[in-house]
């Protein structure tokens, strides 16, 4: 039976390194698990390894640095671990460039599932769809159109900027930093107005119902995330309904 991607973990707790090997090479991944290092870091190329999981609370190297290393080199997804549950740690996992953040203790069925969601997105990204499709809204990249049940809606750009940023990562939360770098060129806290505007109108436009979401919707004190659920691959060259 062929095999799936290859897997690198990268954490310097012999015992978890143990523990993600086995859960992993059970659902037949290819594994290379290796303490941190910034030599191992700066070898990785996304020819090489599917997903990288990171244990961010046993990482030498520092874990918001490792990640940034890495996102430098790579567009791999990065899976990241870790034992705290607070909001913060969440959002500068996502901020340093993690696609995914898991807390420990976790389970192999949640665990898979993380893996099997990044690795999806992975492939859709390769895919470079260039139409988003859903039973209310079409949005095309290529052109920067926007039809909603059947009429053309023009978008200020700033609000049509959100939205290609949300697309571009659709189906992972994208923080509020990373959009307001991406369409105002800062994450500075007090410009977060000015995105909240720009989601609220996004929705009165393209949802039923904006007061109930169905596909921009929000994780809260963190950012947002474009609904893939209602979203699939149609082609290789866009997502629809």
């Amino acid at each position: 039976m062929e095999r799936g991607p290859r897997v690198l973990v990268l954490d310097d707790d012999v015992a978890m390194r143990r523990l993600l090997r086995r859960q992993l090479t059970a659902a037949r991944y290819r594994v290379q698990d290796v303490a941190a290092s910034q030599t191992v870091l700066k070898r990785i190329t996304e020819r090489e390894f599917g997903l990288l999981i990171l244990d961010m609370d046993s990482t030498a190297t520092g874990c918001h640095e490792a990640i940034r290393i890495v996102r430098d080199l790579s567009s791999i997804p990065i899976l990241a671990l870790s034992v705290r549950r607070d909001e913060e740690a969440l959002v500068d996992a996502l901020d340093s460039g993690a696609d995914d953040y898991v807390q420990k203790p976790f389970g192999s069925k949640e665990l898979l599932a993380r893996v099997r969601n990044a690795l999806r997105r992975r492939a859709r990204q390769r895919g470079k769809p260039d139409r988003i499709v859903t039973a209310d809204f079409e949005l095309d990249l290529a052109y920067r159109r926007v039809n909603v049940r059947g009429s053309e809606v023009h978008l200020p750009r700033k609000h049509y900027e959100v939205l290609r940023v949300l697309a571009e990562g659709a189906g992972r939360v994208v923080t509020h930093k990373q959009i307001l770098r991406a369409v105002w060129g800062s994450g500075r806290p007090h410009q977060i107005g000015y995105l909240r505007l720009a989601i609220r109108e996004l929705r009165r436009k393209l949802e039923v119902d904006p007061a109930h979401p169905r596909y921009i919707l929000t994780e809260i004190g963190v950012g947002y995330r474009l609904e893939t659920q209602r979203l699939s691959k149609l082609a290789g060259k866009g997502y629809s309904t």
